[in-house]
């Protein structure tokens, strides 16, 4: 196999991992795919040349896996639950190899837990072994929110003012790495996204804005490392917007991956929900 035509895929769950892909398919290249333990669907078996299921704590499974195929380039995406690292008996559960180990206590060692300390750590450790991480959506571009409205429903006056005040804010969060998403209400801010992440968010701006009628804010950090945590929407997020009284979605120009973007935009339009790529 040749090396120049190969490229690795590290997964987690969600659609993302299909899109790339399918993306690095139609650009020629053989797509070899380590799936993160019971993450990945294994349905993308079907969409990849390779596909290896991995344990998740066990990054040096993952980098032998793709050494095997002459992989040294690869694209990490998908969703892996954060939260999942503070369970009672991690170190039985996930039962880490020395690598995972040396990220978590020496590569960490003294720095805070926050998704980019984190990612990076992960990024060097995957280098040392000569697996090098890739911009993540180089191979989805079209699937990119773009500048304007891009549904048939358009935001009103009093969500445009919304959006002039909120955004200043998430980018600030964006900077302290604390989220990437914000739920706004006539300037207030109702509810911030954490590290139980955008879905839960938006129940919980469903439950605190019972007048509905609210606007969410999406946006990349600044400076986003493009190799990973690059946020995304997608039909289930629609329809959580229209279950939890949200009325316009706000993303980041560039920088915001929606999710099959036609089909999303089709189903955002139809259940009354404005998309603004801001």
């Amino acid at each position: 196999m040749d090396m120049a035509d190969v490229i690795g895929l590290i997964a987690g769950q969600g659609r993302l991992p299909f899109l790339v892909a399918d993306g690095a398919r139609r650009a020629g290249l053989k797509v070899i795919c380590v799936g993160l333990a019971d993450n990945a669907d294994p349905a993308l078996a079907e969409h990849t040349d390779v596909f290896h299921r991995v344990p998740l704590a066990r990054v040096g499974s993952w980098i032998r896996k793709l050494r095997k195929y002459g992989v040294t380039t690869t694209i990490m995406v998908g969703r892996v639950a954060k939260k999942r690292i503070y369970t009672p008996w991690r170190i039985l559960r996930y039962l880490p190899d020395w690598r995972a180990v040396r990220i978590w206590y020496w590569r960490l060692w003294g720095k805070d837990k926050r998704n980019d300390t984190l990612l990076s750590a992960l990024a060097e450790e995957l280098a040392s072994g000569e697996i090098y991480l890739e911009n993540s959506i180089m191979y989805c571009k079209e699937h990119l929110a773009t500048e304007g409205v891009m549904t048939k429903v358009q935001p009103g006056l009093l969500v445009k003012a919304d959006i002039e005040f909120g955004w200043p804010i998430v980018q600030k969060l964006g900077r302290l790495d604390i989220g990437q998403a914000i739920a706004v209400k006539e300037r207030e801010i109702i509810a911030v996204e954490a590290i139980e992440g955008t879905a839960r968010m938006i129940e919980r701006a469903g439950e605190l804005c019972p007048k509905a009628n609210w606007t969410l804010i999406k946006a990349a950090k600044p400076n986003q490392d493009m190799r990973f945590d690059v946020p995304c929407v997608g039909p289930d997020t629609i329809e959580s917007l229209a279950a939890n009284g949200g009325k316009c979605i706000v993303l980041q120009k560039d920088n915001v991956v929606i999710i099959d973007k036609p089909q999303t935009i089709e189903l955002a339009d139809r259940l009354g929900i404005a998309i603004v790529g801001y």
